[in-house]
């Protein structure tokens, strides 16, 4: 772990160069070449929602943390995504949450991309679960309809 990058995760985020170095350690022994591909992260995802179908959310939160794009995470954007998703500043969840449902990243959000994200989600939510929900945001349309209607949006954004 290079002292540039050390520094900058330091600042940047709310973990102290001790915990840095555990998690760089963690990470080199699961990734020895120093990066993450989509599968990969998708399959450590999977973990975490083992009675559900995480893959396509995983792929974009995979996607909105693949900051150069390149088709993996290395360890500062694993990190950055870490500490954004557990205890990340409001304002930069935010840019976050932009970010993961600016699918095409065009620098907007319709709404088709808001349906193609709650469908997502909706995937990870065990059907038993699905039925306990509100009539008005039991499936991904109503859920996204109501999203879209909460911002004030019409039907073109």
């Amino acid at each position: 772990l290079s002292k540039e990058i050390l520094e900058e995760l330091k600042t940047s985020t709310r973990y102290t160069e001790e915990e840095l170095c555990r998690w760089y350690e963690s990470f080199q022994r699961q990734c020895p070449d120093g990066r993450i591909s989509r599968s990969e992260f998708e399959k450590i995802y999977g973990t975490f929602f083992p009675n559900s179908d995480p893959k396509g959310y995983a792929r974009h939160v995979f996607r909105s943390f693949d900051t150069n794009d390149d088709g993996t995470l290395d360890f500062r954007e694993y990190i950055i995504a870490l500490h954004l998703t557990s205890s990340g500043k409001t304002h930069l969840k935010l840019e976050w949450a932009f970010s993961l449902f600016d699918v095409d990243r065009n620098g907007e959000v319709s709404k088709s991309e808001v349906l193609e994200i709650i469908s997502a989600i909706f995937k990870m939510i065990p059907p038993e679960e699905q039925k306990l929900l509100p009539e008005d945001e039991n499936s991904p349309q109503k859920r996204a309809d109501k999203l879209w209607a909460y911002f004030n949006k019409g039907e073109n954004g």
